[in-house]
C-alpha cells in the first residue's frame, strides 16, 4: 500500500486528539471550574428552596411568589457596566480586573448562601426572600464576570470548547446543589439530624462547593485589560462604558436585525419547554417516570449534545453551525408530537428526552459561541454579553409565556407542530444576516482584535507551547 493510501489514517487521528486536547488547555479547563461555579448556586433558590419551604408547611401560593427572586438573572445587564467600569478594591490591584471580580463575588456568594440556610421559612418567610434575592444578585454578578472572562480570555479556537464544557460543568452544579443537596438533607434525617438542622447543613456543603469556583479563579490568568483613560472619575467611567457599550452595538451593520434574531433563534426551544413537564404528566407518566428519565437519560444525553456542540462549531463556519442548530430544534420539538400521538409509552418518551436535551444542548452551545463572537469590545464585554443574554430570557420569559393558552386550544400534537414552525422567523434572520455578509464581518473583527492584542495572542501562543515543550 502506498504511503498517500495510508495518510488520511494518522491525519484524521491527530485531528481527533486535536479536537479532544482543547478541552486539556489550562484557559479551558478553568472556563469549565468556572461553569460549575455558575451553575452551584441556582438551585439553592430554585428547586431547593421550594422542597425546603414545602416541607416547612409553607403555603403554596407564598411558594410560587419566590420564583421572582429570579429577576436579577433577567436584569443583570443594568449593572453589568459597574463590572466593565470598576475596580474591587484590593483584590483588583492583587488579582487583575476580572479575577478581582471573581474573587469578590464568590467570597460574598459563599456568604450569602449561609446566610440563607441560617433561616426559617416558616418564621421569618421576609428575612427568607432577602437571602434568596442576595444569592441570585451575587449569582448573577459572577455570570456577568464569568461570561466577560471567558469571552475575553478563550482563543477563537478554544470558545466552542470552553463553551461546551461551561454548559456541561453549569449542569453538574444544578445537580450539585438540586438532587444533590436533598439527597444529603435526607441522609442527615436517617441519621437522626433534627429537620431544624438538616436544611442548614445541606447549604452549608453547597457554600463550601462555592470553594470551586475560588481555586478556579487563582488557577486562571487575568486576561488584557483595556487601557483607560486617565484622570476619569468612577462615575463618569460608569456612564460612559454604558453609553459606549448601547452604542458601540447599534452602530454595526445590521443592528436590528442582529438584536431580532438574538431574541427569535431560540424562541421555538423555550415556546415548546416552558409546558414539556406538563405536558408529559399530562398524557398520563407519573412524576418519577418523568424525573427519573429527565434527570438520568436526559442529563447524560445534554452533556454529550454540549460537547457534540463544541465539535461541530470547531469543524463548521458559525454561520453553518447556527443552520444546524437551528434546524435540530425545530426537528427536536416535532418529536413531542410523535410522542403525544404514541401516548405512554417509556421507551418513546426516553428517546424523544434523549434528542430534545442532545439537540438543545448542541443549540446552546452554538449560539452562545455567536453571542460570545458579537461581544468584541473588551472594555464593553460583561455589558453587552449581560444584555444579548437577558434579550434571549424575553423569548423565554415573556414571548413563551402563552403557551398554556395556544395548548389548551389546539392539542398537545398541533401545539408542538407550532412550536416548529415558530423556529422558522429566527432561520429566516440567518439567511438575511449571511446574505448581507454579517458573519464575515463578523470573522473580519476578530482577525482585527487578535491583531491589535499582541500581549493576549502571546499569552495564548505560550499555553499552547507548553504541551509541546513538555513532550
Amino acid at each position: 500500500m502506498s504511503d498517500d493510501t495510508a495518510s488520511p489514517t494518522p491525519v484524521a487521528r491527530r485531528s481527533l486528539l486535536d479536537a479532544l486536547s482543547v478541552y486539556a488547555r489550562p484557559s479551558v479547563l478553568v472556563v469549565i471550574l468556572l461553569g460549575f461555579s455558575s451553575g452551584l448556586p441556582l438551585a439553592l433558590t430554585g428547586t431547593t428552596l421550594s422542597v425546603w419551604m414545602t416541607e416547612s408547611g409553607v403555603s403554596l401560593g407564598s411558594i410560587g411568589l419566590f420564583s421572582l427572586v429570579g429577576l436579577p438573572y433577567t436584569l443583570k445587564f443594568l449593572w453589568a457596566p459597574l463590572v466593565d467600569a470598576l475596580d474591587v478594591p484590593v483584590l483588583s490591584r492583587l488579582l487583575g480586573r476580572r479575577r478581582g471580580w471573581l474573587m469578590a463575588t464568590q467570597i460574598a456568594l459563599m456568604a450569602g448562601i449561609l446566610f440563607l440556610g441560617l433561616q426559617n421559612p416558616l418564621a421569618s418567610p421576609f428575612m427568607v426572600a432577602l437571602g434568596a434575592l442576595l444569592v441570585a444578585t451575587l449569582s448573577a454578578t459572577q455570570d456577568i464576570v464569568v461570561d466577560a472572562f471567558r469571552v475575553e480570555r478563550l482563543d477563537t479556537s478554544e470558545q466552542a470548547a470552553g463553551m461546551a464544557g461551561y454548559v456541561a460543568a453549569y449542569r453538574i452544579g444544578m445537580l450539585v446543589s438540586g438532587a444533590g443537596v436533598i439527597a444529603l438533607v435526607a441522609y442527615l434525617e436517617l441519621r437522626g439530624v433534627t429537620r431544624a438542622d438538616v436544611w442548614f447543613w445541606g447549604y452549608v456543603a453547597a457554600a463550601a462547593f462555592v470553594a470551586v469556583g475560588m481555586i478556579a479563579t487563582l488557577m486562571a490568568r487575568e486576561p488584557t485589560a483595556p487601557v483607560r483613560e486617565e484622570g476619569v472619575g468612577a462615575v463618569a467611567r460608569v456612564m460612559s462604558t454604558a453609553v459606549g457599550a448601547f452604542s458601540e452595538f447599534l452602530a454595526r451593520d445590521q443592528a436590528v436585525t442582529i438584536l431580532l434574531f438574538v431574541l427569535l433563534y431560540k424562541f421555538c426551544d423555550a415556546f415548546a419547554g416552558v409546558l414539556t413537564a406538563p405536558f408529559v404528566i399530562s398524557i398520563g407518566f407519573d412524576k418519577a417516570t418523568y424525573a427519573g428519565i429527565v434527570k438520568g437519560v436526559g442529563l447524560g444525553a445534554a452533556l454529550l449534545g454540549g460537547f457534540a456542540g463544541g465539535f461541530i462549531a470547531r469543524a463548521l463556519p458559525l454561520a453553518t453551525c447556527l443552520w444546524v442548530g437551528g434546524l435540530l430544534q425545530i426537528l427536536s420539538n416535532l418529536a413531542f408530537t410523535a410522542q403525544a400521538m404514541i401516548g405512554v409509552s417509556v421507551p418513546a418518551l426516553t428517546a424523544t428526552i434523549v434528542v430534545e436535551n442532545f439537540t438543545g444542548a448542541i443549540g446552546t452551545v452554538i449560539f452562545v459561541a455567536y453571542l460570545s463572537a458579537l461581544c468584541g469590545a473588551r472594555a464593553h464585554t460583561a455589558t453587552q454579553y449581560a444584555l444579548l443574554t437577558a434579550l434571549t430570557a424575553v423569548g423565554r420569559t415573556f414571548l413563551a409565556s402563552g403557551g398554556g393558552y395556544v395548548a389548551e386550544a389546539t392539542g398537545w400534537p398541533v401545539f408542538f407542530i407550532i412550536t416548529a414552525i415558530a423556529g422558522l422567523p429566527g432561520l429566516a434572520l440567518l439567511a438575511i444576516l449571511q446574505a448581507k455578509g454579517h458573519f464575515r464581518n463578523l470573522a473580519h473583527e476578530d482577525r482585527d482584535t487578535t491583531a491589535a492584542d499582541p500581549l493576549a495572542s502571546a499569552d495564548r501562543a505560550t499555553e499552547k507551547a507548553e504541551p509541546q515543550q513538555a513532550r
